[in-house]
């Protein structure tokens, strides 16, 4: 795959993936198309030697695993880990607010979003519902309204004329998206019967009653290459989608010399804290159960490696203050390697030197990240699944600008290259 196909999949995936159920959906889609098969925790598994599998957990985080006939215990696992869900908007429970005649609705705020880009935005609403069919079960289903539905309108700067220098945004009062505009004379319109409207557009539904729903705003602007040489990515959800996909690829273009694995959980933006997230026992779940017995699960465990795939921030040129001037990363100049003395991060010496090596090898660039001293530093599922496991793990990510925004900006060139060394990652021996 050359780098422009690679690029054109990339935007078609990110445009495909509103929300972590999504992501997950096409994730699986691709996997199918490759000859992956499905597997259900809950039923018994015939692992084959060679076979190429992949499970599911909530609908939004996912595993999949190419075999080798190598010995596990011998060879271990190679892993890529990243995460399917970004900071947004979250439509909460009992939504409904009218005021002025508008429909509007309340939402909460999912992870650490940067909020000020999502206003003046066209919006559109997307995630999962559960609803009881006419035969009293249970179902679920995906919706997206795809078409721009809603708008989280500015103050006028002459109502706050401070706006620019202070500016700030009360989230209980603030952030509610307009959808529609009633007369007083007209009913007013409950949003699960918007959702029973939407969702009797798409097949296969038959739903008498939703029950409830997990679902987000979204920015319906698409993906796009931007710069007078189409150097840069512009999207919503680059953190972490964009390591989904590199990790995708890497999976299926690898050669099954080594097992492998690539794991993409949800929930990393709000802390990694759930059955389906990193914290949770997914990872060691699947991995027991590929090993099968406990020692050679134990041993296979000692001799694996993972990357922890997620973005970085590129060192921004309004704002060089920010960032340590000894460290700076530059967008389309290769992936970085993310260090925190404090163990934000999960890299140290040795699996550093192994990814070094390994890009050294394939003529890749690479830069290397720390935060400044006086600011807080984020953190990754690396360190969560090196805890967990007891596998050596190394954080590294593609440098973009605008982290947590609604749109933000990654260079061309970048993802390709740690596509190109996530590949080496899955086929040499070390």
């Amino acid at each position: 795959m050359n780098a422009e196909q690679f690029t054109e999949g990339l935007l078609n995936f990110l445009h495909a993936s509103p929300t972590s159920f999504h992501a997950v959906r096409t994730l699986a889609m691709a996997l199918k198309q490759s000859g992956y098969q499905a597997l259900d925790e809950s039923s018994s598994w015939s692992l084959q030697p060679q076979g190429r599998y992949f499970v599911t957990r909530n609908d939004s985080s996912i595993i999949a695993f190419s075999l080798s006939s190598a010995d596990f215990s011998q060879t271990g696992f190679r892993i890529i880990g990243a995460h399917t869900d970004s900071p947004c908007l979250k439509i909460k429970p009992h939504a409904e607010r009218y005021e002025l005649g508008y429909l509007q609705l309340g939402v909460e705020v999912y992870g650490g979003a940067l909020l000020h880009p999502w206003f003046d935005r066209d919006l559109s609403i997307a995630g999962r519902v559960h609803y009881l069919n006419a035969r009293n079960q249970i179902q679920s289903c995906l919706i997206d309204f795809e078409a721009p539905i809603a708008i989280l309108p500015s103050l006028a700067i002459h109502l706050d004329r401070e706006a620019n220098t202070q500016g700030a945004i009360q989230t209980q009062h603030h952030l509610f998206p307009v959808l529609l505009q009633q007369t007083t004379q007209q009913k007013q319109l409950q949003f699960k019967t918007i959702l029973q409207q939407q969702l009797q557009k798409q097949a296969d539904y038959d739903g008498v009653d939703i029950l409830d729903y997990e679902l987000f705003f979204y920015d319906t602007q698409p993906p796009a290459l931007v710069g007078l040489k189409n150097e840069f990515i512009t999207s919503a959800r680059l953190d972490n989608l964009l390591s989904c996909y590199i990790g995708l690829m890497s999976l299926l273009d690898s050669t099954q010399t080594l097992p492998c694995l690539l794991a993409c959980y949800d929930h990393e933006e709000v802390g990694s804290q759930s059955y389906c997230g990193a914290h949770g026992q997914f990872l060691n779940s699947v991995l027991q159960r590929i090993c099968e017995s406990t020692e050679k699960y134990e041993r296979s465990l000692a001799k694996s490696w993972m990357i922890s795939v997620d973005n970085a921030h590129a060192t921004h040129p309004n704002y060089l203050e920010k960032h340590d001037l000894q460290h700076r990363i530059f967008l389309n100049q290769g992936p970085v390697i993310k260090f925190n003395a404090n163990q934000r991060y999960a890299t140290n010496s040795e699996t550093s030197a192994f990814f070094r090596w390994l890009c050294a090898s394939q003529e890749i660039p690479l830069q290397s990240f720390v935060m400044r001293n006086d600011l807080a530093c984020g953190s990754t599922i690396g360190p969560i699944t090196a805890s967990q496991s007891s596998i050596k793990t190394l954080d590294v990510g593609v440098p973009q600008w605008g982290m947590h925004s609604v749109r933000e900006t990654a260079g061309q060139k970048d993802a390709y290259f740690l596509y190109q060394a996530l590949q080496s990652f899955l086929t040499t021996p070390h």
